[in-house]
């Protein structure tokens, strides 16, 4: 692992790091706050998968989350969207490609040899934070995400219910299987059959018995993408029949950019804080 930089915040260290994925093939950067903590101390850790066109910048620039992960004692960790460089399929289109990974291992060409998000989020990546990243104890996770990246932290968590203590999302992309963003992307990676696309969907996955105790979901209520693409209230739906406990907070006025995302980032900061640190 290579250090591109740190920088000191809030008592802590902002670090962003560079490695060879396996997964991918290709380099990937990621970001790690480390909040202010005694030696020897274990944090807990919570990711947040980032959206369309978004790389681990993003969030570590807009996203506001170091003051309430300082006061929380809560490392942050921020993963690229997608493989990217060199030799790497992409598309001319914003929501295929690079930056649009759509956290899936893709089985369809041209995709497939670094179009593997899903096995980088879920192992490879966990595994270098443990290994490098002493003070994270990944006994205690949670996961969230914007958009794009609500989605992934949604069906990561749904199909990892032991590993993860906390998810919210912020505007996710909720029935990817049933909006344009994801019937695109999906085919592109996996295929016309939509049988393949059902683990990597929200709602579907909760329709086919996967379960959480509970969500926080943040939703603009002038997202510009609400009707189309996000439609929360087939979460809420599919959340009231399974019997899992969803706060959706329907945000006044509120669009799908970070000035959205960090107006409400210390208050899911504190949120999976109360639920990693018993």
């Amino acid at each position: 692992m290579e250090t591109v930089s740190t920088s000191r915040a809030f008592g802590g260290v902002q670090g962003v790091y560079r490695h060879a994925s396996a997964s991918t093939g290709t380099d990937m950067v990621f970001s790690v706050f480390v909040p202010p903590h005694e030696e020897g101390a274990g944090l807990p850790v919570l990711w947040y998968l980032s959206g369309l066109t978004c790389t681990h910048a993003n969030v570590t620039d807009k996203g506001e989350f170091r003051r309430a992960c300082a006061e929380q004692g809560v490392v942050f960790v921020a993963p690229d969207t997608s493989p990217r460089g060199e030799g790497v399929a992409d598309d001319d289109a914003y929501d295929v490609g690079q930056g649009a990974g759509f956290y899936v291992d893709a089985t369809k060409a041209p995709w497939t040899p670094h179009f593997r998000m899903r096995s980088y989020i879920e192992d490879e990546l966990p595994a270098l934070i443990a290994a490098e990243f002493p003070v994270a104890d990944l006994r205690r996770q949670g996961v969230s995400g914007h958009s794009m990246g609500g989605h992934g932290a949604l069906t990561i968590a749904l199909r990892n219910p032991d590993r993860f203590r906390s998810v919210s999302a912020f505007a996710p992309i909720a029935a990817p299987s049933r909006v344009p963003w994801g019937e695109k992307a999906l085919a592109a990676y996996l295929g016309d059959d939509r049988m393949a696309w059902r683990p990597y969907d929200a709602c579907a996955l909760i329709e086919d018995g996967a379960r959480l105790p509970e969500l926080l979901v943040d939703q603009g209520d002038a997202d510009a993408f609400l009707n189309e693409q996000l439609k929360p209230d087939l979460l809420r739906r599919a959340c009231a029949d399974a019997g899992i406990d969803l706060t959706l907070r329907m945000q006044a006025g509120y669009d799908h950019s970070y000035h959205f995302v960090s107006t409400f980032m210390a208050d899911h900061v504190a949120w999976h804080a109360d639920r990693l640190k018993a």
